[in-house]
């Protein structure tokens, strides 16, 4: 069996990393030796978070991922600090739970371009230093509802859609370039994502959903994989989930 990749020492930027998902992956690449270039829109949570990890293992650029600039200084800053990037993790994302006429029209662009246009933009931002060293991975946390619709969701879901599609497109013009694509899908997550949207701080479905701490470990061990080998869609539920 191929051994696993070793992280320790690579360079890996990560989107909505003040919270959830992206906090976890990032804690639990550092634990691997990996460093993580933090973006996300509050200052506050972005300084405890490298506060912890240490100065040395993580940087912290507040930004807005809708923005191609806030993206690109995201990446210069992990390249001044590091050198170099191996990996994105697209993972800021919105969620709103209610029919297509239950938002308003700036709330559903928010979604929409966070998303959607949020995931473009921190891929073109990060590939041309990907390619410089030959490669990487491109790993988008997004979502099972990419692959069906559900009720009180439909924008949100055609913007999973979307990822689905961009990823799709993505592996096959960047495999021959030594990037790899994966689409990382959990099913409902125990984290802040939608909650005063939907979802409520004591929602009782949480103690049987997935957690931050398991769906960050599907993106580091997708991260791991020998370069000789790619998973493309990992999606994942708990035992207590219906899928």
């Amino acid at each position: 069996m191929p051994a696993a990749r070793e992280l320790s020492g690579t360079v890996v930027a990560i989107t909505g990393a003040t919270a959830g998902i992206g906090r976890e992956t990032a804690r639990q690449l550092v634990a691997k030796g990996a460093k993580v270039a933090l973006g996300g829109r509050r200052q506050e949570r972005l300084d405890e978070l490298v506060a912890e990890l240490g100065a040395d293992n993580a940087v912290g650029v507040q930004m807005d991922v809708r923005s191609p600039e806030d993206n690109a200084r995201l990446v210069a800053a992990a390249v001044e600090k590091w050198g170099r990037l191996d990996s994105v993790v697209p993972n800021a994302g919105v969620g709103m739970y209610g029919g297509i006429l239950d938002h308003s029209d700036e709330e559903l662009a928010f979604m929409m371009d966070t998303n959607y246009a949020g995931t473009v933009w921190s891929v073109r931002a990060a590939l041309p230093e990907m390619l410089k060293t030959g490669g990487g991975d491109v790993v988008i946390v997004s979502s099972v509802a990419g692959f069906r619709g559900g009720g009180d969701e439909a924008v949100y879901a055609g913007t999973k859609h979307a990822q689905v599609g961009l990823a799709g497109g993505l592996d096959r013009e960047l495999r021959e370039k030594g990037v790899r694509v994966t689409l990382i899908c959990p099913a409902g997550t125990a984290t802040e994502f939608a909650v005063g949207a939907g979802r409520t701080e004591d929602d009782p479905r949480f103690a049987e959903w997935l957690t931050a701490e398991d769906v960050a470990a599907a993106v580091v061990h997708t991260l791991e994989q020998p370069r000789t080998l790619r998973t493309h869609i990992w999606t994942l539920w708990s035992m207590g989930q219906q899928s």
